[in-house]
């Protein structure tokens, strides 16, 4: 009988790591390292909640629901499933790291070689799939939830083997992490219930995902890559795809590998093009920062943004900038305005200890000021929680 993470590792083929390695601009070799390391992660993780006897209970009675009839319409759901695996995977990440995401994302990114938004993407792919692999070992053995529970009790030696250098099973749980602004709180304390709803959710579809997988993994990947930058933050932005990494070298001498399509890329462009005039209405939008909830602390995962354009700027001593905070028009006015503000002057913050000049950049909040969607759906609502760039001297 093969173990959980060998059974796992036969999914990823190929065709999927070549598929996750177009979508997010990485190597197939790095992506190979992120899906095998982020599923020993999310397994080791699993395992060391073999004894949470609740926890084991969600899985077992959504498992027991898994008849071959949900088999057969599952080749029903759509392309819709593959955006709600994007939105789940988040979920249940959140749920099993909590404030510890970040730091897992950031190592294993390290690990594999990739930027830290692509090993977000990248734990967001393999989620529904250890899961899908878990919700098949436990209908065809049959497992109850103690045989369940002594099935990942026994895969803990080998999981803890398996993970990517720097990792320890200490140093997987963290802090819950909640979703920010009021709007999208989607638990409150003692509410358990939800979880157990977005685990049944998840698991659902991971089978879904196992039963599909070779014809649902493009559209799979492109709506993960969108939403997992998203995970555990309070702004989101740029939910298109940042194409493939291109080099650039600076005038200076550094190489950056930035996102074809990405702010950088942009910001760059206009630098350069001396017909470009400066104006009060041409911002550049940050698409991967990540702030904690309701916070203007920005996530590690930031740091590789952040430094790029901190390299942009030093390399171009002409160019002056203003940081820009904007929110949604949901909750108080006031909230939103000192929200803003604290965001970007810490967005200002990090470009200054990065080398920047102090007398070349300046920060001012918005509030919900200057919105560039409608308020009024929650796709518009998104789009409006950002961050922004405007060169005000080049």
């Amino acid at each position: 009988m093969s173990s959980v993470l060998e059974s796992l590792k036969e999914q990823f083929s190929p065709e999927v790591v070549r598929s996750v390695a177009s979508k997010i601009g990485e190597s197939t070799g790095s992506v190979q390292l992120g899906l095998q390391g982020g599923a020993a992660v999310i397994l080791t993780a699993l395992a060391s909640k073999a004894k949470d006897q609740d926890f084991l209970s969600h899985v077992k009675n959504l498992s027991s629901s898994f008849s071959a009839r949900s088999r057969m319409g599952a080749a029903d759901a759509g392309s819709s499933v593959t955006s709600a695996t994007a939105q789940a995977s988040n979920a249940f990440l959140n749920m099993l790291f909590g404030g510890n995401l970040s730091n897992i994302t950031s190592k294993l990114a390290e690990n594999s070689h990739m930027r830290s938004v692509s090993a977000g993407c990248v734990m967001a792919v393999a989620a529904p799939m250890v899961l899908g692999t878990l919700a098949s070992k436990v209908n065809s053995e049959g497992l109850s939830v103690s045989g369940f529970s002594s099935m990942l009790t026994a895969e803990l030696p080998r999981l803890r083997s398996a993970l990517p250098a720097g990792f320890s099973i200490h140093g997987l749980a963290g802090v819950p992490s909640h979703i920010a602004r009021d709007e999208d709180v989607m638990q409150t304390k003692g509410d358990n219930w939800f979880w157990a709803l977005v685990f049944a959710a998840l698991l659902l579809i991971g089978l879904i995902w196992f039963v599909n997988r070779s014809d649902s993994v493009n559209t799979a990947v492109s709506n993960t890559t969108a939403v997992a930058a998203q995970a555990g933050s309070g702004i989101v932005s740029g939910t298109q795809s940042l194409g493939a990494l291109v080099q650039s070298s600076l005038p200076d001498g550094v190489d950056l590998n930035i996102p074809q399509n990405g702010m950088e890329s942009k910001l760059l462009l206009f630098i350069k093009d001396p017909s470009a005039p400066v104006t009060d209405t041409t911002w550049f939008n940050f698409d991967r920062l990540l702030f904690d909830s309701n916070s203007a602390t920005l996530q590690s995962t930031s740091r590789e943004q952040l430094q790029n354009i901190a390299n942009i700027l030093k390399a171009y001593p002409n160019v002056y900038v203003r940081i820009g905070g904007y929110t949604d028009n949901q909750g108080d006015a006031t909230a939103n305005l000192r929200l803003s503000t604290d965001r970007a002057d810490n967005v200002m913050m990090q470009l200054l200890d990065l080398g920047v000049d102090r007398t070349h950049v300046n920060a001012k909040g918005y509030g919900e000021d200057h919105p560039v969607a409608d308020n009024s759906t929650e796709a518009g609502r998104a789009q409006n929680r950002r961050i922004s760039l405007r060169v005000i001297q080049k």
